[in-house]
């Protein structure tokens, strides 16, 4: 106890002479220059250089893990086991109740680095906490998908942008209803760079979009408090020869990652031609690149999508291995009658825990026959674990 107070105070210490230094750097020369007075832009540039040495000396953000953990265990449906109360008798026959305690084997198993799991269960897999001001799972991310240039690739290029905005918005108060203890975050995920049909100068099947229309994806998120997401389709590149593209949109606190495997073509094909894949070591590469960028940069945690719907196109989940600076989203990407998506979840998400799930919904697609509607809010909740982020395209 007395090395903790004593640790506070050389922390409480540094601080105040931090907001001293700053106030004597960016201060007093105005001071004596403006006849004693403060000017609003000299408070604004004061507020700014001490808040921004503070944020950087206290980073990372403290987790909160109890509430954490918590959250983890309602994704996965857990409800603590009961007594359970059991009529009998006495040898002479008297009524009794015998109270059985449950299983303690059956309880959370809490570590000290690393999350909540069950034991016995796959769900939630134990993996690093992450940095405080994590998104997931204290938000859910819903994202509208698409690319500025085709009508047929998702949402983002059938409709003027506030025309997105507006619809966006409106599945955000239906989840909300869905689930009113579990914020949502809107999100704007860009095809920043397009498998395509032709094999492009290099012959690599795939194009970088132009940076005003990634700045455009960015601008749309923080229209709506949102975040952006950048997909990448590397045709018959490598992801770590295209990834660095993005670094300069990475260094953004609200920018995150997201990577389809469908359109990773290590066997040479055409893109489209055949499912293409990514292995562990792959999607271990993104992690690492990024978490890297976020302890340079004292960010707060990023988010990896990464795109699933059969085997094969995502292989060696159980080597891919998240940080505390990055969290991992496998979603369920498939279309299909509501029935089909549920099996493609059950048999390519849920056998194969990394950390978090999500789940893709088409507007068009989905409602091919046989499928007669689309999956709602409450019945995704229905599935074990909750997807925690949703994207429509």
């Amino acid at each position: 106890m007395k090395k903790s107070k004593q640790k506070q105070l050389i922390v409480v210490s540094i601080v105040l002479l931090v907001i001293i230094i700053s106030l004597s750097f960016y201060a007093i020369p105005n001071i004596f220059a403006t006849g004693y007075q403060l000017t609003d832009s000299m408070v604004t540039t004061m507020d700014n250089v001490i808040g921004e040495k503070v944020d950087n000396f206290l980073w990372p953000a403290q987790l909160d893990k109890e509430e954490y953990d918590r959250r983890l265990l309602q994704l996965v449906n857990y409800v603590k086991p009961k007594p359970i109360e059991i009529a009998s008798t006495t040898a002479d026959g008297t009524p009794i109740t015998i109270t059985q305690q449950p299983d303690e084997s059956k309880f959370p198993q809490y570590n000290k680095d690393t999350n909540v799991t069950l034991s016995g269960k796959i769900w939630p897999p134990a993996n690093p906490y992450p940095n405080g001001d994590a998104i997931l799972p204290f938000s859910r991310i819903l994202a509208y998908y698409g690319n500025f240039y085709s009508k047929n690739m998702g949402i983002l290029g059938e409709y003027e942008e506030d025309e997105v905005i507006r619809r966006l918005m409106a599945e955000k108060t239906k989840w909300e209803a869905a689930d009113p203890n579990t914020p949502v975050i809107p999100a704007i995920e860009h095809i920043a760079m397009v498998a395509q049909g032709s094999a492009g100068e290099d012959g690599m099947y795939r194009a970088m979009m132009p940076v005003d229309h990634i700045e455009q994806a960015y601008q749309m998120a923080k229209k709506i408090d949102g975040i952006v997401i950048y997909d990448l389709q590397i045709g018959l590149s490598t992801i770590e020869r295209e990834l660095p593209k993005f670094k300069d949109f990475i260094v953004r606190p609200e920018v995150h990652i997201a990577i389809d495997p469908e359109f990773s073509m290590k066997g040479g094909e055409k893109p489209g031609t055949v499912i293409g894949t990514f292995n562990a070591s792959d999607i271990n590469y993104v992690i690492n690149y990024m978490s890297e960028i976020v302890r340079e940069n004292k960010l707060p945690p990023k988010v990896l999508i990464v795109h699933r719907f059969t085997q094969n196109m995502v292989t060696g989940y159980n080597q891919i291995k998240p940080t505390s600076e990055v969290q991992v989203v496998m979603v369920m990407d498939g279309w299909g009658p509501v029935a089909n998506k549920i099996g493609t979840y059950e048999h390519f998400i849920e056998p194969e825990p990394v950390q978090f799930t999500g789940l893709k919904i088409f507007y068009k697609n989905d409602m091919k026959p046989p499928s007669t509607s689309l999956f709602t809010p409450r019945e995704v909740l229905e599935l074990n674990p909750k997807p925690i982020y949703i994207q429509y395209q």
